[in-house]
């Protein structure tokens, strides 16, 4: 089979010449760039100072639960004395302010910005054969969006009285009430944050769909795009959905602390439980915004290394979309224990089982595209396959409490921390880092180092499992959540030693990153030259080598088939030389 890449011949004389930013020189070509590829490494390198940041509050608390009140080593007196003391313990209310600030910052500004922010500015336009996206300057703006979101995020931490300490779900009343909440300038600079980055998301989001629906190149169907961007796009339409609810709620929060408005109040007519349908309408198809792009990811990488096409392309795409679909008739099933009435929860829990179909049949794909494949053992594979077993093993837990009575039992316990951490580290974070080594020498034109990404792949799986796992034993020995003291709790006093376990793999777990951030900046810089096509990858994005220039492709791809219906000759070599040739799908055809 092939494809054939037609040579537009007033394409490629205008090729890089759009003034995009390109041509900046100095500093300003990192600063404001709307090249789609700089923005991408702009959002990265942003993002890996949240990891660090977000990181150092997860080791903080895990110390806390494991010896409370002793002070926190290395990084104790790093944090703001509004969350610790003089001796480096933490001060009361300083654990649930690091528990919203943990819990916010992973999940807007490590997990979101890098599966979408990253991979969709740097995928999208080289896999469709795209010159950039379709409005390049409002993408360098959602960047600046973000970071200014992050910024300020961070001052809430150094508010009076300092940041909130109502959880990042934060429920009304206690996040709406001053007299409840004593950092009401916390919770409105949290909730400020929120807003922006929330246009951030939107604006890229709008940049995508658009990007995807009107840059195709021709003969790139729907249904000839790469499950990455498919995954992006669907992951898009529900970011235009959930974002403004969440931004909205966020805004009745704010005028409820500043203004003397009563949406939560119940004194003014209020209803507090408004807040949990607004937060979980978005906080439930936010799931899948975190998990549909690390799908995508590494359904793509499972091919790739197994040396076969992906299995069952169609339903694959087909199931993303039912995810999509199905994630917002769910939220309900996180409410459980607010009295709602028992009939309404058993649909919930039945809507919340049947969302469980799609994403078994992704992996019974991913199992049928490795079945008896030519397997190649190399680090970003090991990633993609963590994530799939890491998973399955979050998401069964999840169909667990979509019962109403188990739920009941294990709701607000560690039972439920280990499970989201499972669906979003053992998830989203292990399909991110299997996606940044796939898709690094395409980014830097280096290689990585490979015996670093081996021992930062075993430190983070084994570290994780040992993180984590012990978490669903203290859920159903009934250790709740957000507390900071478990041995004050005498039925808990049993339970102890698991918490040192979770501490010493939280420990460890944040030591992982060390080889990861060596590898990453020594490899940059210093890395082995990448060849142009070093997975012998079937995608447009392998056609190029580096550096891609400014407008991408410097002829216009004219596609016949899908990226999975062929093969490429040579599979089984792990190498390819440097080389311009694209994959024996695409020949070049000049006229």
């Amino acid at each position: 089979m092939s494809a054939t890449i037609t040579v537009d011949s007033h394409a490629a004389a205008h090729h890089g010449d759009h003034g995009h930013g390109h041509g900046k020189k100095g500093i300003m070509h990192y600063l404001w760039n709307t090249d789609h590829k700089v923005i991408a490494m702009q959002f990265l390198f942003t993002s890996i100072l949240y990891v660090i940041i977000g990181g150092a509050m997860a080791v903080a608390m895990r110390w806390q639960l494991a010896f409370p009140g002793h002070p926190i080593p290395l990084i104790g007196h790093l944090l703001p004395s509004t969350i610790v003391s003089d001796d480096g313990s933490l001060i009361p209310g300083g654990y649930n302010m690091l528990v919203t600030m943990h819990g916010t910052i992973l999940v807007f500004f490590v997990a979101m910005p890098i599966l979408i922010g990253v991979f969709g500015n740097f995928l999208i336009p080289l896999k469709i054969g795209a010159g950039d996206m379709a409005f390049p300057t409002l993408n360098e703006i959602s960047y600046w969006l973000f970071s200014i979101s992050g910024v300020v995020m961070l001052a809430s931490l150094f508010a009076p009285g300092g940041a909130p300490g109502t959880g990042w779900t934060a429920y009304a009343p206690l996040s709406s009430f001053a007299k409840y909440n004593g950092t009401p300038l916390g919770q409105t600079l949290w909730c400020t944050a929120l807003f922006i980055n929330g246009l951030s998301s939107l604006t890229g989001a709008v940049n995508y769909i658009a990007t995807v629906i009107t840059m195709r190149a021709p003969g790139m169907t729907m249904f000839r795009m790469p499950l990455p961007v498919w995954a992006i796009f669907v992951t898009a339409i529900l970011l235009i959905f959930a974002i403004p609810v969440l931004s909205a709620a966020a805004a009745l929060i704010i005028f409820d602390l500043n203004f003397g408005t009563t949406f939560y109040k119940p004194e003014g007519g209020g209803q507090p439980l408004l807040w949990q349908h607004l937060f979980w309408f978005f906080g439930h198809p936010e799931v899948y915004i975190l998990i549909l792009p690390a799908m995508g990811f590494a359904s793509e990488i499972l091919a790739v290394f197994s040396r076969k096409p992906v299995f069952g392309y169609k339903a694959m795409v087909y199931a993303m979309v039912l995810i999509g679909g199905l994630g917002f008739i769910v939220w309900g099933h996180h409410m459980y224990v607010s009295g709602m009435n028992l009939t309404l929860s058993a649909a919930f829990g039945v809507s919340t089982m049947i969302i469980a179909v799609p994403s078994a049949i992704k992996t019974f794909n991913w199992m049928g595209t490795i079945w008896r494949g030519n397997i190649h053992y190399t680090v970003p594979m090991a990633f993609a396959v963590a994530f799939v077993s890491m998973f399955v093993i979050g998401g069964l837990s999840g169909i667990f409490m979509a019962a109403t009575p188990i739920d009941l039992f294990v709701h607000h316990t560690y039972f439920i921390v280990a499970h989201f951490h499972y669906v979003l580290f053992g998830g989203s974070i292990l399909s991110i880092f299997a996606a940044i080594y796939f898709w690094f020498p395409k980014m830097s034109g280096r290689m990585f180092n490979n015996t670093l990404g081996w021992i930062h792949f075993w430190m983070t799986f084994v570290f994780f499992n040992l993180t984590f796992f012990p978490m669903h034993n203290l859920g159903l020995s009934g250790m709740m959540r957000r507390i900071a003291d478990p041995t004050v709790y005498d039925c808990l006093r049993q339970v102890q030693p698991l918490n040192v376990v979770c501490t010493i793999g939280a420990m460890g777990l944040g030591l992982s990153t060390i080889p990861f951030l060596i590898n990453m900046f020594w490899s940059i810089f210093k890395g082995p030259l990448a060849p142009a096509n070093p997975w012998n990858s079937t995608t447009l994005e392998w056609t190029l080598s580096y550096p891609i220039q400014h407008g991408n492709f410097p002829v216009t791809p004219t596609i016949h088939h899908g990226p999975y219906e062929y093969s490429v000759p040579g599979l089984e070599k792990d190498y390819l030389p440097q080389n311009e040739k694209a994959p024996a799908h695409v020949t070049l055809e000049a006229h």
